[in-house]
């Protein structure tokens, strides 16, 4: 049983120069959503990272408004919140698979976002998991995002070499006699 389970988390990233996050939440169960944020805002104070919150309508609208900002604000991270309980009809298995799918795709594309939208069968569930003193489903998702971050500035200016400019910065033209220029 998953209640009888233990779990490693790992220990909050450090670092050198400071990280701006971006809280994006669905409010549509207000009472959860404040759980969220509380716990997320706790865990991004505890890393020394400032943390900014928007409010979505819902579920589907977070990943929207995540690849917005990442494309056009200046944030290091972000956090995506809310709650998705199932209801009498498909709706929820379609709100739960988009709003995972655009989170995972802006990951793939490098966006340090960490996922913290609920998907459960009951309020009683989302209560627990939303719960700063509890679960703290919120936290664990700042911290995620807070992890990417500190991965992201690790890698930044490494270079595999691959792409339009070779590592050793020579470029060579097709139908070129004359041999490779320097850039």
């Amino acid at each position: 049983m998953a209640a009888n389970e233990t779990h490693h988390i790992l220990p909050l990233p450090t670092f050198s120069k400071p990280v701006r996050l971006l809280i994006v939440v669905a409010p549509y169960y207000k009472d959860i959503a404040d759980n969220l944020v509380a716990g997320a805002r706790a865990v991004a104070a505890q890393a020394g990272a400032t943390a900014e919150v928007i409010e979505v309508p819902g579920a589907l609208e977070v990943p929207s408004a995540i690849a917005t900002a990442a494309r056009i604000a200046d944030y290091d991270g972000f956090v995506a919140l809310g709650c998705i309980i199932r209801g009498e009809t498909t709706h929820y298995d379609t709100v739960c698979n988009d709003s995972s799918r655009g989170l995972m795709l802006l990951g793939l594309e490098g966006v340090a976002v960490g996922n913290g939208i609920l998907t459960v069968e009951n309020r009683d569930q989302a209560v627990v998991r939303a719960d700063p003193a509890g679960q703290n489903k919120g936290g664990g998702a700042a911290a995620a995002a807070l992890h990417l971050v500190a991965l992201s500035r690790k890698w930044a200016g490494q270079t595999k070499g691959i792409g339009f400019l070779p590592l050793d910065e020579t470029i060579r033209i097709a139908q070129d006699d004359k041999g490779p220029t320097r850039a």
